[in-house]
């Protein structure tokens, strides 16, 4: 598992309540400890990262130790900051009667469905291509399988919508000219055919089209790049937590399989919570015989991966200190 914390991006993720934030700040602290320099983003719109560092993080990233920063993806200012550059370029023109309307779509728009996570997504992949950030490792504290299908379908969605773009204003071109040439002018007593058959309708395409097209061309640009990082095996690595009960072991087992599907490998699970054996008393020993069976289990259906374990904490994991004393346990355990 120390291979996890030698690539370039590693993604934490699980069932709400396993633990994750936690591990992912605990593997953090441990490769900034081996001085590696590192990012630990929450994508989360509930964060519990600040919690978990007990400290105050925001949209920016945060010195916690000396080679490690975290922050806080707020989606709500990545949505403002993206309708600000589009109103900006409708500004140039709408006419000026129109953009009271129009400032009132953008309102509307900021709660449409989805506009928070393509924000999100838009917002991932460029941490995940900026080679020039000053990180060895950027970890992120989420949900993996669901962002991660989505930036692997984004580049052909983004290229339907491009080339849908460009035939519909193609055809719109060439009507255009044919009712130009169909439509007397000063100066011309009948029609004519096109002046220059072999002449590209594209060319004809308005500023404002155009200006849409490479939008739409750079993003998809932006999520191809983006995707070709989360294939590439020796940059990018996937770990779940678990707890040793049955709903996070379904969700977990979906998740992988959703990965592996897609061709997305997996390097492992983390199972945490385990109760330690030198914890006693008749409820325990109840709980220890059902985690045995879920154990046998895990083992069953993930055979094929790394299975470290964390065993419970006596108590809630908090702050720097606590994450240190963690993140030892996860070193014993091959990270």
């Amino acid at each position: 598992m120390q291979a996890l914390l030698n690539r370039r991006l590693l993604w934490v993720g699980g069932k709400g309540g396993v633990g994750k934030t936690t591990v992912a700040a605990s593997l953090a602290v441990l490769a900034a400890g081996r001085g590696k320099r590192v990012l630990v983003v929450s994508t989360d719109p509930a964060h519990s990262l600040g919690d978990v560092f007990d400290r105050t993080l925001g949209d920016a990233p945060r010195r916690l130790l000396a080679n490690l920063d975290a922050m806080e993806i707020d989606p709500d200012v990545e949505v403002e900051a993206h309708l600000q550059r589009v109103t900006q370029q409708m500004r140039r023109y709408a006419a000026p009667e129109m953009m009271q309307e129009l400032e009132r779509q953008m309102r509307l728009t900021r709660q449409s469905p989805g506009t928070q996570e393509a924000a999100l997504l838009e917002r991932l992949a460029r941490l995940m291509i900026d080679d020039d950030a000053p990180y060895d490792l950027i970890i992120f504290d989420t949900a993996p399988t669901g962002h991660t299908l989505r930036l692997l379908t984004l580049p052909e969605a983004m290229a339907a919508w491009t080339d849908g773009l460009l035939a519909h204003n193609r055809k719109s071109a060439e009507l255009g000219k044919v009712l130009d040439h169909l439509t007397p002018k000063r100066g011309r007593d009948v029609a004519t055919p096109f002046d220059d058959p072999t002449e590209d309708p594209l060319d004809d395409l308005d500023e404002r089209t155009r200006d849409v097209a490479k939008t739409l061309i750079n993003r998809r640009r932006l999520f191809h790049q983006a995707r070709r990082r989360i294939e590439e095996v020796d940059a990018c690595s996937f770990l779940f937590v678990m707890t040793p009960e049955r709903l996070p072991i379904l969700e977990t087992d979906r998740a992988v399989r959703a990965l592996e599907d897609a061709d997305i490998p997996v390097a492992g699970t983390l199972i945490n919570r385990v109760i330690p054996h030198q914890a006693d008393g008749t409820f325990l020993a109840s709980r220890r015989e059902q985690e045995a069976h879920y154990l046998t289990r895990i083992d069953e259906l993930f055979a094929r991966l790394p299975r470290p374990k964390l065993e419970w904490q006596p108590t809630d994991v908090q702050g720097i200190e606590a994450l240190e004393a963690l993140a030892a346990q996860l070193e014993q355990q091959g990270f």
